[in-house]
């Protein structure tokens, strides 16, 4: 099997694998990206990006994230096509002992450093529909998109903290939100299922399942089934948000990183080091609070800062092995 040394190597693109290129490649750490499954992560599949800072008339996401990656190459970033099927991390890493990572199952990395930006996947219904109109009215997130509905009314699905959450955001947005939830009762904390049911326009639809997300270039409305008594209804709206959880893209790693019951990274409070030395994680592959563009990239400068000062103390390690 080929194989090559780096002295980071950094799994993912999105918003946090391109910002911790961005200042690996300024720090001169020569760092590799392989930019995974989906180049430029979740929002390649989202229109308009409305809230990150620098772009005043917002931005498509797929140019946000063609601007992110041309900026990391500006700085000399080698980024690549290509998936990390498998890893092999050290707990006692050295000069001479690096952590493994293994490319499309034939070439192999050594790397001194690895930052992991593999972020998390919407859990969607599965609906062709739904999958038609993606970005088109259909979103998995309410705090990105909800500004693009104020004075509408939509739907959210979902029955969690998460999905009570994102239903009150909405709330103050939206001229009416209809909440559905698959069984009778909801599974949100009581303070969250409080807040939901006394909004005066959020309506809770229980033993309710989406049969088709409606419209041909849009989202124009939404055909529901009562799962009790089979009754199906047309409801009138323009959004259709999906709050039933997330996917972290982090199967690869459970074998040698700290995972919570959600399958997220475990970091260190106020850092982005794993219990694994040299191996660091950002973005939305150890983030189940925030999961926004912002704070993805945020985290990406405190994984290649993290790893910046890493390789100093492994540097000074190898010196002192030579002596």
């Amino acid at each position: 099997m080929t194989s090559e040394h780096v002295k980071c190597l950094i799994i993912g693109s999105g918003p946090a694998g391109y910002t911790a290129a961005i200042y690996a490649a300024r720090a001169n750490m020569s760092p590799v990206l392989y930019q995974g499954g989906q180049p430029g992560g979740q929002l390649t599949i989202t229109n308009e990006v409305d809230n990150f800072p620098g772009y005043p008339d917002g931005v498509q996401g797929p140019q946000m994230m063609q601007d992110l990656e041309a900026q990391a190459r500006r700085f000399g970033t080698d980024i690549r096509y290509g998936l990390v099927t498998r890893v092999e991390f050290v707990e006692l890493p050295s000069p001479g002992n690096p952590h493994r990572a293994i490319i499309d199952d034939k070439y192999e990395i050594t790397a001194d450093s690895i930052i992991i930006s593999t972020g998390a996947t919407a859990k969607w219904l599965g609906l062709p529909s739904e999958m038609r109109l993606n970005g088109r009215g259909v979103s998995a997130c309410a705090v990105c998109d909800g500004f693009f509905f104020r004075g509408q009314d939509v739907v959210i699905v979902g029955a969690g903290d998460t999905a009570a959450e994102e239903a009150s955001y909405l709330a103050n947005l939206c001229r009416k939100v209809y909440m559905l939830v698959r069984r009778d009762e909801m599974r949100a904390s009581k303070f969250m299922q409080k807040r939901v049911k006394t909004a005066h326009n959020i309506e809770i639809l229980y033993n309710t399942e989406t049969e088709e997300v409606l419209g041909d270039d849009e989202v124009s409305g939404v055909r529901v089934k009562n799962a009790v008594t089979g009754e199906e209804r047309i409801l009138d709206v323009t959004g259709f948000f999906v709050a039933i959880g997330h996917k972290p893209n982090t199967e690869i790693f459970q074998e040698f990183l700290d995972l919570d019951a959600s399958g997220y990274i475990v970091t260190e409070k106020g850092s982005t080091r794993t219990n694994i030395a040299g191996v660091f994680a950002c973005g939305d592959a150890q983030d189940n609070v925030y999961r926004q563009a912002i704070t993805a990239a945020g985290t990406g400068c405190m994984a290649a800062l993290d790893a910046e000062r890493y390789l100093v103390t492994l540097e000074m390690q190898g010196e002192e092995i030579v002596h």
